[in-house]
């Protein structure tokens, strides 16, 4: 898989606001005049809203033709919030290459708020990073009473601009990526069983890391290409443990019918707490490897705690 390893220098074009709701018919009826609007003036507009919102927005305004659908978060990114907006920002770099400006209309889904709603505020910083260099205007809108608090927390800390009355405002509470994740970080996903394969490995034990990949996936239903392709995105990751994380790391690996999942772990801690987002430009000497590797896989996700740094891979054949 041929993947983009350098961006050009461009300033942040990202418009990153939040509006909020009370009921889903409010939803609907803030929604109605700003979309009308955006439709009449030939700009295309992209729904990440709940199937309910979607067939009201549709029948109400006739089924436009420039009303695009993105795709649902895929059940791997569930509970990683920094996976989500690196598959969504490369679904809409794919968008905006064709049609210039695009307003992304997403929704607060429940479903993804996991134990206490930190789900949110992690997509939110992750694609203030992700979506930076976009011509994307993402309108972000939570009900006004969600279940639990974060989301209404993370929502005021990650927006730059409200939207207030259909008008769209600073907003004062704004924080920086690294801020927000300072103050919540990272939630780590569910336990898994007891790994198909685990080692502890040095720098010079790199190529035992890939053989052990390598020889998981022979002979299953992953093709030699994609084999190569999860080699590549493993080794980038274990070689970041071991070179900016502690001298020794470990190393675990699954395999199901649903692919590979792989975990590195050191003792070590990061500056970034979402490495990886976007592609380093021509000047930088380093820091491909977690872009190159977010890229190739289904979802990586990074977390940190007292034990050190933590990340979590996994590839589908």
């Amino acid at each position: 898989m041929k993947v983009e390893t350098t961006r050009v220098a461009v300033p942040l074009r990202l418009r990153h606001a939040a509006g909020f709701f009370c009921s889903p018919d409010d939803l609907v009826a803030q929604l109605l005049p700003l979309i009308g609007t955006l439709l009449e003036r030939g700009e295309p507009v992209a729904l990440s809203v709940r199937p309910a919102t979607e067939r009201a927005l549709h029948t109400a305004l006739g089924n436009p033709a420039g009303l695009i659908v993105l795709a649902e978060p895929h059940p791997f990114t569930r509970g990683s919030g920094q996976t989500t907006a690196v598959r969504r920002a490369r679904e809409l770099r794919e968008l905006t290459s064709e049609s210039g400006h695009v307003t992304v209309v997403a929704e607060h889904d429940n479903r993804l708020d996991g134990v206490d709603g930190r789900y949110w505020t992690e997509f939110d910083a992750a694609a203030n990073i992700a979506l930076g260099d976009l011509p994307v205007s993402l309108l972000c809108f939570y009900p006004e009473l969600p279940l639990h608090l974060e989301i209404l927390d993370g929502a005021r800390r990650n927006h730059p601009l409200l939207l207030v009355d259909g008008e769209f405002r600073h907003n004062p509470a704004h924080r920086l990526p690294r801020e927000v994740l300072e103050a919540t970080p990272t939630p780590a996903p569910a336990l898994l069983g007891p790994p198909d394969v685990q080692l502890t490995y040095t720098a010079w034990q790199l190529r035992e890391v890939r053989t052990a990949v390598a020889n998981l996936l022979t002979g299953t239903s992953f093709t030699p290409a994609r084999i190569e392709d999860i080699v590549l995105a493993i080794n980038e990751i274990a070689t970041n443990a071991v070179e900016h994380g502690t001298r020794e790391a470990q190393l675990s690996l699954w395999l199901s019918a649903d692919g590979l999942v792989c975990e590195v772990h050191d003792g070590g801690t990061l500056a970034d707490p979402l490495p990886g987002l976007r592609a380093p430009r021509p000047t930088d000497p380093r820091g491909r490897g977690m872009w190159i590797a977010r890229q190739l896989c289904d979802l990586l996700h990074v977390w940190q705690d007292r034990a050190g740094t933590h990340v979590r891979l996994h590839a589908s054949p």
